[in-house]
């Protein structure tokens, strides 16, 4: 199950605020994949795909992309404010298996 902060929650609200779609939410999706594992994008969308997994936080809205919410298991999405760093990030998971034999080299840290 993925879980949500509080701070990534009042952030989001903010942000659709800011946006004038206080109604809508954040639907996160994976936007490509590699030997390190999937990326996600994010989409401010209004209402979720057939088959989201929706999660509403604090009165604000999450929706997980049915095929996503899989390799997001155990991901908690949280938001960080750290001077020139800020912005949403997935804490939590699986590592991806990136050992000598995985054929990354060094793509993956």
């Amino acid at each position: 199950m993925v879980t949500v902060s509080d701070v990534a929650a009042e952030k989001t609200k903010e942000i659709l605020t800011a946006e004038g779609k206080a109604e809508w939410g954040l639907r996160f999706f994976t936007a490509g994949s590699s030997c390190c594992g999937p990326s996600y994008g994010i989409d401010i969308v209004e209402t979720p795909v057939d088959g989201d997994h929706v999660i509403d936080k604090n009165g604000t809205k999450f929706f997980i992309e049915k095929s996503t919410s899989e390799s997001m298991k155990g991901m908690e999405i949280h938001f960080v404010d750290e001077g020139e760093k800020q912005g949403f990030v997935l804490t939590g998971g699986e590592a991806p298996s990136c050992g000598p034999d995985s054929g990354c080299g060094s793509s993956c840290g």
